[in-house]
């Protein structure tokens, strides 16, 4: 079922309305639609295989969908020449050329214009100079790729992008080739560029802490459909189905019943959420999002086999109904003397509650 759709277009620059594309029987995309606002952060996050880059390559025109219309600024975006569309597209390996600077890499979309469009060559020097500011690599125009570090290449791909100022920015897994250091100092950054530049972006990852800390709104797609568009915190709180809960952060999961507005699991029982099914349902919880108890105390029954410090917090291995869980708890809320073979239990404090499959 497709997500319920944005009731004001007039507030989109971007609109995708039933976009399916398959590679012979394999289906890539499925009749997927959704909006981004003017000048908006969209990330379009999910698993390998889920359609995420597809779609991206579908409005940078590298790809032709089998059914379905995009629409940009209320123009039949690709209906239009690539040329024309004004997208800059940045990989994820950085695609620089190898044999041109810094400047020259930046400059290369300005060059290889018409001689009709193309900029006189100090507003083309100006503006590349303008944008080595801008993404804070002043001084290394003269340098050659090979001369700059991972960081500084995804940078100038940045730039070279922006070079031609176009209406929207798609990045395909920008920092997939980081390491995860670079990966989040590269991420603050490119929210300022990205506010700075004052244009629609488009973001895939698959990285769901990048998603919910970059975007204005996420797209959350699997196997080719739109699952749920929301805010990050909109997603995180109010996850859709099991699948955003699960692939949204670590969670726990046992059975459950909820009867007369009260949900039962094993022998712990509290009120049901307000929006529950009645039934068999699956309950989840965050592993740091648990109170732990004695024994004798309201929970559900657990055995600790093991626990370790990470600073200040503690990491609790349990067994609860047969499964093991990693839980984790301030070491001032973890159970006095945890150890292996410690009985105790544990009360999810933000259970959410979904039907039961089959």
């Amino acid at each position: 079922m497709q997500p319920a759709a944005d009731t004001n277009p007039s507030r989109h620059s971007l609109e995708i309305r039933g976009i399916s594309k398959a590679y012979g029987r394999f289906p890539a995309l499925k009749n997927v639609s959704l909006q981004a606002r003017d000048k908006e952060f969209l990330a379009l996050l999910g698993p390998s295989g889920s359609g995420k880059t597809t779609l991206l390559r579908v409005l940078a025109g590298l790809e032709t969908p089998d059914e379905g219309e995009v629409r940009f600024d209320d123009e039949d975006f690709l209906a239009l020449p690539v040329r024309r569309r004004r997208v800059g597209m940045v990989f994820q390996h950085y695609a620089l050329f190898r044999h041109m600077t810094v400047a020259q890499n930046i400059a290369f979309g300005l060059n290889v214009r018409p001689r009709a469009e193309r900029p006189a060559k100090s507003e083309i020097a100006d503006r590349v100079q303008h944008l080595l500011s801008l993404v804070q690599l002043e001084g290394l125009d003269k340098r050659f790729p090979a001369q700059l570090s991972g960081g500084q290449r995804q940078r100038v791909a940045l730039a070279r992008a922006l070079a031609i100022e176009p209406r929207m920015l798609l990045l395909d897994e920008p920092f997939g080739a980081l390491d995860a250091q670079v990966r989040r100092d590269l991420r603050r950054w490119l929210r300022e560029l990205h506010d700075r530049a004052g244009v629609t972006t488009v973001f895939v990852t698959h990285d769901q802490e990048e998603a919910l800390d970059l975007a204005d709104r996420v797209a959350i797609l699997k196997d080719g459909e739109l699952v749920q568009l929301g805010a990050p915190n909109e997603l995180y709180e109010a996850p859709a189905n099991p699948f955003v809960y699960d692939f949204l952060g670590a969670a726990c999961r046992l059975p459950g019943v909820v009867e007369d507005g009260r949900l039962r699991v094993a022998d712990w029982e509290t009120a049901a959420p307000k929006d529950a099914p009645q039934g068999p349902v699956e309950v989840f919880f965050r592993p740091d999002e648990v109170a732990f108890a004695p024994i004798d105390g309201a929970g559900l029954a657990a055995e600790v086999r093991g626990a370790a410090a990470r600073g200040p917090k503690v990491r609790i291995d349990c067994i609860i109904e047969g499964r093991t869980m990693e839980l984790e708890a301030h070491s001032r809320d973890a159970p006095p003397g945890v150890a292996p073979g410690l009985a105790v239990r544990i009360k999810p404090l933000r259970p959410r509650v979904y039907a039961a499959e089959g």
